[in-house]
């Protein structure tokens, strides 16, 4: 069970002022700077695409978003313009059997693309595949061909949905899907198209996870459903979780960074379906309530941070009170 606190209830109103001060010359910088392609939203308009389950900014193209059906409709990916909403290429990637259920896709740092097929509703399956295809350096439609990695769970069979390549590392992660809060998993640091590779579990996820994407930075990790939660990522696990503001979609799947880190990108499923555009910030903390130390430190936190401002703004005027109040007192005797 988690809660999410607010921070902002337990601060005193000069914090806020001056939070508010600094919010705001961030908005400012953010909109003098140079905008990303896309980064304001746009709709998928290819009629192929009918159920977009994945989405990946390109860094070979800015402003290309990569995308794919959910299912096994057929080993393709999609380049979207986020300046149109229509496709520039299709992509058939070859060298791989039938996909059984593609979820997602993820760009990685070695310049190629991540898939998922990963899907397994029904927790059956002794694994999984992840196929990794080059990126192409021009688009138009063609094939490419890919490496299939077969990967299985530590623990026994998982649903998932979510695919993220790690932009510093390389490392593939995969979160499975569950009502009650999946888990993060990693794979081999060097996955082998030889045998099944073994994904072991790194931390849960207090979320039913549909995708997840790094920034471009790699020191955020970003998760949705239907609710989202930001995760600060440092020495390959995920931290300090925040709560994110997710649109309401009538089938809510994906999720992307842009190419600048500022804006998530979350898609849905359909036809002519949209991609709504948030500022990729995270909101109030989350707080597992079963956890009561944790709980206790960032009240901890909270409260200290509270005194020290409060001396800052208010302690002179509490000390010349005090002086005033001490001559009141000498001369009254």
């Amino acid at each position: 069970m988690r809660r999410i606190l607010g921070y902002a209830t337990a601060l005193p109103v000069s914090v806020l002022l001056l939070a508010g001060a600094g919010a705001g010359a961030g908005v400012g910088a953010g909109a003098a700077s140079a905008s990303v392609p896309g980064d304001d939203g746009f709709t998928i308009k290819d009629p192929r695409i009918t159920e977009s389950s994945g989405l990946a900014a390109s860094r070979a193209h800015p402003g290309i978003y990569w995308t794919h059906n959910d299912g096994d409709d057929g080993t393709y990916l999609y380049a979207v313009d986020g300046r149109t909403g229509e496709t520039v290429a299709r992509i058939t990637y070859t060298g791989v059997g039938k996909p059984h259920d593609v979820e997602a896709v993820s760009v990685g740092a070695d310049g190629h693309l991540y898939v998922g097929a990963t899907g397994d509703n029904d927790e059956d399956e002794d694994h999984v595949w992840i196929y990794r295809l080059k990126e192409p350096s021009d688009l138009s439609d063609r094939t490419v061909a890919a490496t299939e990695y077969h990967v299985a769970y530590e623990d026994g069979a998982h649903n998932a949905e979510s695919l993220a390549v790690h932009p510093g590392t390389g490392r593939i992660y995969v979160i499975t899907k569950d009502k009650d809060g999946g888990a993060l998993y990693e794979a081999p640091e060097e996955p082998s198209p030889d045998g099944d590779n073994t994904l072991g579990k790194v931390a849960d996820i207090d979320l039913w996870v549909t995708d997840a994407a790094f920034s471009p930075d790699g020191t955020r990790l970003a998760v949705r459903g239907d609710d989202g939660i930001m995760y600060t990522w440092k020495n390959g696990k995920p931290s300090h979780p925040r709560s994110l503001d997710v649109p309401k979609q009538k089938q809510g799947e994906a999720i992307t960074f842009t190419t600048d880190g500022r804006t998530l990108l979350y898609g849905s499923e359909g036809r002519n379906s949209g991609v709504v555009a948030r500022p990729a910030k995270a909101g109030a903390a989350i707080v597992d309530e079963a956890d009561g130390l944790s709980g206790m430190r960032v009240t901890g936190v909270v409260i200290g941070v509270a005194a020290v401002v409060a001396l800052l703004f208010g302690g002179g005027r509490m000390v010349c009170l005090r002086k005033r109040s001490n001559g009141r007192r000498g001369s009254a005797l």
